[in-house]
Formats: C-alpha cells, sequence, structure tokens
C-alpha cells in the first residue's frame, strides 16, 4: 500500500533539505501530520513561503530585505572602515553572538576549493575589492576558516591586497578553550603559535 499523494510530496519535498534522508523525511512527515495542529502547520508553511522573501546585501553579502542593505550596512555606529571577510552568512551571525567586533562584514559565500571546481569567480571576492578601493577602508580581517580552502581564500585576498593601502590581518586560530594540547593537530597547534600574543 502507498502513501497517500500529499504525504509523498511532503516526504519528497523534506528529502530535498541537507542530511534529510528518506526515514528522517518519513519521521518528519508523519510528525507534522499527527501530531501538529492546524495552527502549527500553518505557521510552518507561512514561514517557509515568506523566507524566499528575502534576499541578499548588494554591499556585503549579508542576509537583507530585497533591494536594501543589510542591517549592520546601514548602521551609522559600526565602524565602516573595518571590514572582516567571513564564508558564509552562518560565520557572520556566529561572529555578531560574541558581542564584540563593532565593525562591518563581506561575505565570500564560500572558499576557493578547486578539487570541487570551486575558483576565484565562483566567490564573492570582486565585490570585497571593489569596496576596499571605493570606500574609506582602513583594515580587512580574514577570517575565514582554518582549513586547506580557508588559508588559500586568505592568502589569495591577502596578495590581491598587497597594493592597496590597506592593512590586512588574520585572526588567531589555535587551540580552543578548554582544549587538551595533545589532541590537537599539526595545524591547530602551528596556527596557535603563529597566533601568539604578548601575555
Amino acid at each position: 500500500m502507498n502513501y497517500p499523494k500529499p504525504l509523498i510530496d511532503l516526504i519528497e519535498a523534506l528529502q530535498n533539505l541537507p542530511s534529510i534522508g528518506k526515514k528522517s523525511a518519513e519521521r518528519l512527515a508523519f510528525y507534522i501530520l499527527s501530531e501538529m495542529n492546524e495552527e502549527h502547520t500553518n505557521k510552518l508553511s507561512d514561514a517557509i513561503k515568506n523566507i524566499k522573501g528575502l534576499s541578499f546585501c548588494p554591499r556585503c553579502g549579508n542576509i537583507s530585505l530585497e533591494g536594501e542593505e543589510c542591517e549592520i550596512c546601514s548602521d551609522s555606529k559600526r565602524d565602516h572602515q573595518t571590514i572582516m571577510v567571513v564564508e558564509t552568512i552562518k560565520d557572520l551571525f556566529t561572529m555578531e553572538r560574541t558581542n564584540s567586533y563593532k565593525g562591518v562584514y563581506h561575505v565570500l559565500n564560500g572558499a576557493i576549493n578547486l578539487a570541487l571546481g570551486v575558483g576565484v569567480d565562483d566567490i564573492n571576492i570582486n565585490s570585497l575589492i571593489e569596496r576596499v578601493e571605493g570606500e574609506d577602508i582602513k583594515e580587512v580581517i580574514l577570517a575565514t576558516n582554518a582549513t586547506t580552502e580557508g588559508e588559500t581564500t586568505a592568502r589569495y585576498i591577502k596578495i590581491l591586497l598587497e597594493d592597496k593601502d590597506v592593512a590586512v590581518t588574520r585572526i588567531a586560530h589555535g587551540i580552543p578553550f578548554g582544549g587538551d594540547i595533545s589532541y590537537a593537530d599539526e595545524l591547530t597547534l602551528l596556527k596557535s603559535i603563529e597566533g601568539r600574543q604578548k601575555y
């Protein structure tokens, strides 16, 4: 016996989400069917529809309303002379949760990964260079991930900015707070040594 078509459609739609296989999609579909009341299913449906009304900031690449600058870029209290470069919007929000950084951002939407066919033109680097050339930028903080791809991307951006009148810095990477040195890999240890500060 097959599931009714509306249930099949829901299962197939849920399977399109990352990390959701057929079993997980079925479990979620049955939860929506049997556990969620109409008000909750309508809220879920509306939230999914409404999120497509969001767009990306034409200046930095962050989430924004259609055709508008994001809240960070339009905030006159932020330091618009300092740009932190991150790989993803999720990284931006992670940095914002620290409540310590008061500059603006630039979202690359990825990192250079030649093995996967992601080159320089596939990520948001050109608009970063345009911002540095066209705005009064004093510092670019490279906050790409401590991976081979993140390091490659950071080094490439550093080379592009060498002839610009801007300071280029890199966030320190190393052993996490509460971490045990004996469990750290060589790259993490190297980065922790390179990022050392006066104590």
